[in-house]
């Protein structure tokens, strides 16, 4: 036996047990390979590739190691395309003009100003009822009371979902082509209810219930921290103030407002400490009952119910996953936090909901709790030794525990949330030994009891300590926050850059011998990724209402009246710019009446800005002209390239990169392709007749 072969035989014999595990790694493969396409795949594209695949893995053992693999991808793709067909149609046809919109409300979120419903069998104007939801902000002064299952009227101006700030950008569309959302608008006067109907069916009982919990808090509990105690007994984070929610996003204590793994943990361990003490006070129990068995079940039994309070959101399904299987390894005596049971809960959601793993819930809460389960695998001989006999080492090691837990999940999906977000917290540490303890000990439980005591009237007991454990919260995410430095800017990974950072994540996490080093590398190589891209020089909004610059000096933006505030936002988080200012602000720019010369790039052509109607003598040296009108025939031939408002209103928003060889453009259309969730071209309205008699040809 060679030394090469001696070392695989090694390897094999070390690593037993872990190549199942990489299964839902090529399933979350497959399904954003499918995500990945710009084009629609036959509905039968995926079985044909699992079917074969899974019959090799059952009948061709020698083989099994090559096709579950190629199994697992087939079966996340097949997922992906069957979620796709459930969802129903793309809504389209909206009307551009106020509606009278009609419905039975399925859900009404409290904001930091005024309520927002949702419709379910929405009819706008009188018309059939629509497949979809739609999504109306009510008037802050109005006073209406509503309630889910109540049948309401509104004129409302109701529009289809956003689509992406720039190509490439998060995805509006597709998030609401999933939730089965078809519009959302604002209304234009007061809300009318027709029928008051009391809820009906598991979804809007438990909606009427989460509306009634957070009224109870509100009235005892104002402010930013009632509506904290709100989101960790609901899940609904609508109604915090928009300053507090950016201050826990940047003191990186969003994950205590995601309501997850933290919060389903704290509250089955309640449950499972209050069933143990009922069933100590019976003898008889104590001696002949599996008392800790019993109690587990309890827990899980009380921890499905939180899930389903606070809307089955992404993480907190994950955490109910893994919870099953901890209430099985206790009762049946096995490990109950493992790798498998990470695998196993991300192969359920992804049966569930495939359309989460491209989605920043997902990818943050498996990170965190591979680098957890993993690093706390490999470290606990050495916490072994840290915790000691003496009460002092026993503290300094709760203490090292609780700033390695911080660490370890902070860090590995601090990356995903740059991706998404374009922004890392560097005190996140510091600020979740603090607030995390408030919450688990303090804030949780007495928002349980408060939950408990509800029925009685006598939560106040419980929300008024509840209220100030909240409020120390706040404190700590606005404390944290106004640190100098608290987020740090960082470059736009690429989506290759994230895909090779989460390889080397998942290999660093799931072998264990010297070569899951390896990893290093490859996480090292996907944070490196940005430096291999560059950012476009200009972007234009879908409805041209948005024209950015990005040159040497800064940004440069030309907004008209109803541009968006949040797609500038996200074109400043792209080109990592604090503020922009607007044209002709830049020091190269030669600007007219009607028109503005600009040269971002010295290796380039320039941009010529249309800002009026009037032509310019020449486009000599130009390389792109940009217009929020109509501008096609304004220069001469040759003709340099253009983007003006035909282009994005028939392909979206366009982003351009100026070269050397002339302008490279990229419009969303380009970027998504022709996918269910991504509305037609517009089609060209029909001239209209002429009431003039055909002329005639002598």
């Amino acid at each position: 036996m060679t030394a090469l072969e001696r070392r695989w035989t090694t390897f094999l014999e070390a690593e037993a047990g872990r190549f199942a595990l990489w299964l839902p790694v090529f399933m979350a493969t497959g399904v954003l390979a499918y995500y990945a396409l710009r084009f629609e795949p036959p509905i039968w594209y995926g079985v044909v590739l699992a079917v074969p695949t899974l019959i090799a893995v059952c009948t061709l053992p020698a083989f099994r190691s090559l096709c579950a693999p190629a199994f697992a991808c087939a079966l996340g793709f097949s997922t992906a395309q069957f979620a796709t067909a459930r969802a129903p149609p793309l809504q389209t046809g909206l009307p551009t003009h106020a509606t009278v919109v009609g419905g039975t409300v399925r859900m009404v979120e409290i904001l930091p100003q005024g309520r927002r419903i949702t419709l379910e069998g929405a009819n706008l104007d009188g018309n059939a009822p629509l497949r979809r939801t739609v999504r109306i902000r009510l008037r802050e002064a109005d006073g209406q009371p509503i309630a889910t299952g109540d049948t309401i009227r509104v004129r409302a101006i109701v529009r289809p979902p956003a689509p992406p700030s720039y190509p490439g950008g998060w995805d509006l569309q597709r998030d609401a082509f999933y939730a089965g959302l078809g519009g959302s608008g604002y209304a234009l006067g007061p809300v009318e209810r027709l029928i008051v109907a009391k809820p009906s069916g598991l979804a809007r009982t438990m909606q009427w219930l989460r509306e009634t919990i957070t009224a109870r808090i509100n009235r005892v509990i104002p402010g930013a921290a009632g509506a904290v105690c709100v989101t960790l007994l609901t899940g609904g984070q609508t109604s915090i103030p928009p300053v507090e929610h950016q201050a826990f996003r940047d003191a990186g204590l969003a994950h205590l407002l995601a309501v997850a793994g933290l919060h389903i943990g704290i509250v089955m361990g309640f449950a499972m400490t209050v069933a143990r003490l009922g069933f100590a006070c019976s003898a008889r129990a104590s001696l002949y009952w599996p008392t800790k068995a019993l109690a587990a079940v309890v827990a899980l039994t009380v921890g499905g119910f939180y899930m389903v309070l606070t809307g089955m959101h992404v993480p907190i399904v994950r955490s109910f996953s893994m919870a099953c299987l901890f209430t099985l390894g206790v009762v049946s005596g096995r490990r109950v936090i493992s790798l498998r049971g990470l695998g196993l809960a991300g192969v359920v959601l992804m049966l569930i909901e495939p359309q989460e793993v491209p989605g920043v819930s997902f990818q943050m809460s498996f990170s965190a709790v591979l680098a957890l389960i993993a690093g706390y695998e490999a470290l606990r001989p050495w916490l072994r030794r840290l915790h000691g006999t003496s009460w002092h080492r026993r503290v300094g090691s709760h203490i090292v525990a609780l700033g390695l837990t911080s660490a370890l999940a902070g860090t590995a999906s601090a990356p995903y949330g740059a991706y998404h977000f374009g922004h890392v917290q560097l005190y996140f540490i510091v600020a979740n030994m603090i607030a995390v303890p408030l919450t688990a000990f303090w804030v949780m439980p007495a928002g349980l009891i408060a939950l408990l005591l509800m029925p009685l009237g006598l939560e106040d007991l419980a929300l008024v300590p509840m209220g100030w454990g909240a409020e120390a919260i706040v404190w700590v995410a606005m404390t944290t926050a106004s640190w100098p430095a608290a987020t740090l800017p960082v470059p736009h990974m690429p989506g290759w850059g994230l895909a090779v950072f989460s390889l080397g994540l998942a290999w660093l996490g799931l072998w264990r011998t010297r070569l899951r080093l390896a990893g290093l590398v490859a996480m090292t190589m996907g944070l490196a990724s940005p430096l291999s891209e560059r950012p476009p020089d200009l972007l234009v909004s879908a409805d041209a209402r948005l024209i950015g610059l990005h040159g040497p000096r800064g940004v440069w933006l030309e907004q008209r009246q109803g541009g968006s505030a949040f797609v500038r936002d996200a074109w400043l988080q792209l080109w990592m710019a604090a503020s922009a200012a607007p044209f002709p602000a830049d020091d190269g720019a030669s600007c007219g009446k009607d028109t503005c010369l600009l040269r971002p790039r010295s290796d380039a052509g320039g941009v010529l800005l249309v800002r009026g109607p009037s032509r310019p003598p020449n486009c000599a040296g130009v390389a792109l002209v940009v217009s929020a009108e109509p501008a096609r025939g304004l220069c001469q031939k040759p003709w340099p390239a253009l983007v003006d408002r035909f282009t994005v209103w028939r392909d979206g928003a366009a982003a351009v990169w100026l070269t050397p060889g002339g302008a490279v453009i990229l419009t969303d259309r380009m970027a998504r392709g022709d996918r269910p969730w991504v509305p037609p071209p517009p089609k060209p309205k029909a001239p209209a007749a002429s009431n003039l008699p055909p002329a005639t040809v002598e």
